[in-house]
């Protein structure tokens, strides 16, 4: 496995909701973090230290208040592009799609656009894993910069995916909109109806948030 590989397979592991085997998962995550340098694995390895104390069970509380309560903070990154809208549920097809011509057919009771998926997939097929996390990056930033600005410690596990792909980081939540609203380069994975299943509707308090 490449040190990127390895880098997604972390993020994948971390990114998932910590159930009962979380300690486990976390000790896996720190020991195939141990030989790797550079910025990306210490950002991983932060975000380990600063979570390997809190209980499983206060964990999750936490993990489903970030994740699952303001749309601005979800996993599932056509939203952030699409919406509640037709083109979401045929970007979640092309996602499926792509999975399924490299091989591999995800779990079936999460959407294919869920993040934890997406960087499993680039684990297993690094070049079009990747392709496809460059695809979605206007997502990414939004969801890093959306961390941060909720002082959330997941913004270092968003900050090194985001460390892993080509080019710069947009600076501040307005130029991440504009790489939004201007999409994905053409040959990069797109998202865009396949039954979609969106985020539960947040209040206006969430939202802003």
């Amino acid at each position: 496995m490449t040190r990127t590989a390895a880098l997604h397979q972390a993020a994948s592991l971390l990114l998932t909701h910590p159930g009962e085997d979380w300690p486990r998962r976390l000790g896996l995550v720190r020991e195939g973090l141990a030989d790797l340098t550079g910025e990306e694995a210490a950002l991983l390895l932060r975000f380990c230290a600063a979570v390997a104390e809190v209980p499983q069970l206060q964990l999750s509380a936490r993990y489903i208040t970030t994740f699952d309560r303001s749309r601005r903070r979800t996993l599932h990154l056509t939203y952030y592009t699409d919406g509640d809208t037709r083109r979401r549920g045929e970007a979640l097809l092309r996602c499926q799609n792509l999975y399924r011509a490299h091989g591999w057919e995800p779990p079936g009771d999460e959407l294919p656009d869920f993040l934890p998926l997406l960087l499993e997939f680039a684990a297993r097929c690094p070049d079009p894993g990747r392709q496809a996390l460059q695809g979605h990056r206007a997502a990414l930033e939004l969801l890093r910069l959306a961390l941060t600005d909720h002082r959330s410690p997941y913004a270092d596990v968003l900050t090194a995916v985001c460390r892993t792909l080509p080019g710069p980081s947009p600076a501040d939540r307005a130029a991440a909109l504009h790489l939004a609203r201007s999409g994905p380069p053409a040959e990069s994975v797109g998202l865009l109806p396949f039954p979609t299943v969106p985020p539960r509707a947040a209040s206006s308090q969430e939202m802003r948030r």
